[in-house]
């Protein structure tokens, strides 16, 4: 391995190794590009937390660790002679310049509007090129990936929409429209005979109207979520700690009694 350490060259070079069908590993040699899309979301999430923890010095081990999750792609791709590395560095280089032709190619937009709108057009090209279709014949809605998160799919979908103009211009709208999506859950819910797929559609409604409230408000949901469960998780642990010092388990106290101290949690620990 004639390529150093750091260098990314040295990194094709050991993922080659890997992979040897004589001298590399057997868990590496038997992956597909189907078995590792798991790791590669987990390392999606785990750097996403040490940006989170704002932990650097974990951070760069995890980019690290995603990295390799491109490599390994890029070596599979390789193998079967669709691509290789270099041609992934050149489809993102020539997708981000020509996106971005008031930095590379000498356009002048107006404004960040101009740029946007000019974005989205590059992109509606992208989706159109994607299945061979004109422009106008391609939904706004193509390319977007069903595995998404939910609540990341959800505003995925509104925000292109948005780009077309079906949006609303103010919360207003955005926050009478939960309130007629909580109105709808309750109606099904207090049904005599109660519909259990026609409650789970509204439930859904009803999330992917608050996913519009927090996009209007310019937040990421699943941050947002994510935020709101490290908050809970807090605020719970010292709920447990407070019991656990008096040797009381939580299933022996009621509810008024954990409420309180919840309460109190609140108030004297962090948000």
């Amino acid at each position: 391995m004639s390529s150093k350490l750091g260098d990314i060259n040295g990194l094709l070079a050991i993922m080659e190794k890997l992979r040897d069908p004589e001298s590399g590993c057997p868990w590496d040699q038997k992956q597909t590009f189907r078995s590792i899309v798991p790791h590669t979301i987990e390392e999606a999430y785990e750097v996403a937390d040490a940006i989170e923890q704002q932990d650097y010095i974990e951070l760069k081990g995890e980019l690290g660790d995603l990295l390799f999750q491109v490599v390994f792609y890029a070596q599979l791709a390789k193998e079967q002679q669709l691509f290789d590395f270099n041609d992934v560095v050149e489809a993102v280089s020539e997708k981000l310049t020509r996106r971005h032709p008031h930095v590379f190619g000498g356009a002048d937009f107006a404004d960040e509007l101009a740029v946007k709108a000019n974005w989205e057009a590059e992109k509606a090209q992208e989706r159109a090129a994607k299945v061979g279709e004109q422009v106008e014949n391609v939904s706004v809605l193509d390319n977007i990936p069903t595995t998404m998160p939910a609540l990341t799919r959800a505003n995925k979908i509104q925000k292109r929409c948005a780009t077309v103009g079906f949006d609303w211009k103010t919360l207003g709208p955005v926050v009478d429209k939960i309130k007629e999506e909580i109105d709808e859950v309750l109606d099904e819910v207090h049904q005599v005979n109660q519909d259990q797929d026609r409650i789970e559609d509204e439930v859904g409604d009803l999330l992917f109207a608050t996913v519009n409230l927090v996009r209007h408000l310019k937040k990421d949901p699943e941050q947002a979520l994510r935020r709101a469960n490290d908050k809970f998780e807090r605020r719970f642990r010292l709920l447990e700690k407070h019991f656990l010092s008096q040797n009381k388990a939580l299933d022996q106290c009621s509810l008024d009694e954990m409420e309180q101290i919840w309460q109190k949690v609140k108030e004297t620990y962090e948000s």
